[in-house]
């Protein structure tokens, strides 16, 4: 068995896998004051229920009851703080999908875990989310850039796989486009209406297909 590039804590590393830039920094966001840490959770929250695409800054303004001065000193427009907020929730759900490995899983058994909790994004207070910004200039290429992490993790471990015998040589890169998509491909309105189950359980039992196909290979 090879042995899976790690950390002191046991968490696996995936060496060249770079996360998408987060649209807020780091540094911006140490900057920003508790209150407005507060409304990015609460906007967050208000986005789910209620959808902010079709207000202005000044209505969203009033809907939290805060200034226009706060909200632009979190984001300096409508479209771009939108668009932090879902970023911030997508980085949650990938920041808690490669947590929930360790170095000493099987790769195989790694990439079921991650695939299962990556798949939380398409959970349907999360797709609410992505439809209320279907309009919102910026909202593709910011769900490409997660999307392209995720292949690219997926891509790792199915290389580990391979290497560790696990699965048959497979053109990895492909597999991974496939099972990196599942998720995005049953939430489309038009495919979850036909799927029995929930699109986060639809993606999930097809990839499992797809994981004991790749199995039986060997």
């Amino acid at each position: 068995m090879t042995t899976s590039p790690g950390s002191k804590d046991g968490r696996l590393r995936f060496p060249g896998v770079r996360a998408p830039k987060p649209l807020l920094s780091a540094e911006t966001e140490r900057q920003l004051g508790a209150r407005q840490l507060e409304l990015l959770d609460e906007l967050e929250e208000k986005l789910l229920r209620e959808g902010l695409a079709d207000l202005t800054m000044a209505e969203i303004a009033a809907l939290v009851k805060c200034s226009l001065r706060t909200l632009y000193g979190i984001a300096p427009s409508k479209d771009e703080l939108l668009l932090t907020v879902v970023d911030r929730r997508l980085r949650c759900i990938g920041r808690a999908a490669i947590e929930a490995l360790h170095t000493s899983m099987r790769p195989i058994d790694a990439l079921r875990a991650y695939l299962r909790a990556a798949n939380a994004a398409v959970q349907p207070e999360t797709l609410a989310l992505s439809a209320g910004l279907a309009k919102v200039a910026g909202a593709e290429r910011l769900f490409d850039a997660h999307e392209n992490y995720l292949i690219a993790v997926t891509q790792s471990l199915l290389d580990r796989a391979v290497a560790d015998g696990e699965i048959a040589p497979v053109d990895t890169a492909a597999v991974a486009h496939v099972l990196a998509g599942l998720g995005r491909e049953f939430a489309r309105p038009e495919v979850a209406e036909l799927a029995q189950a929930s699109p986060k359980e639809t993606a999930d039992a097809v990839s499992e297909i797809i994981l004991q196909g790749l199995l039986a290979r060997r």
